[in-house]
């Protein structure tokens, strides 16, 4: 009974590990597209950053903000941003 109870635990830290790993990953692709020639690409990469938290997320929208030239993906990144730093405050 004890070698089971050890083995759900090594899988739920494998488990949790792995699942940290992947969402690095994925918030690096959002962060990549977030500064794609495509606009499309970009609102994309905005509504999956608008679940994010973190002061990683709020450092790649003011990176962002920087950038972006159009006034409609501007907007709503300002909106993000300042929601994030509402609740990161």
């Amino acid at each position: 009974m004890r070698s089971r109870g050890l083995l759900f635990t090594g899988g739920a830290v494998v488990g949790a590990a792995a699942g940290w790993v992947l969402a690095q990953r994925r918030l690096t692709v959002h962060r990549r597209d977030l500064f794609s020639p495509r606009p499309m690409r970009r609102l994309a990469a905005l509504g999956y950053l608008a679940g994010q938290e973190g002061m990683e997320t709020a450092r790649a929208l003011r990176e962002y903000l920087a950038w972006e030239r159009q006034p409609m993906l501007r907007r709503r990144a300002e909106s993000l941003l300042k929601r994030l730093e509402s609740t990161l405050a």
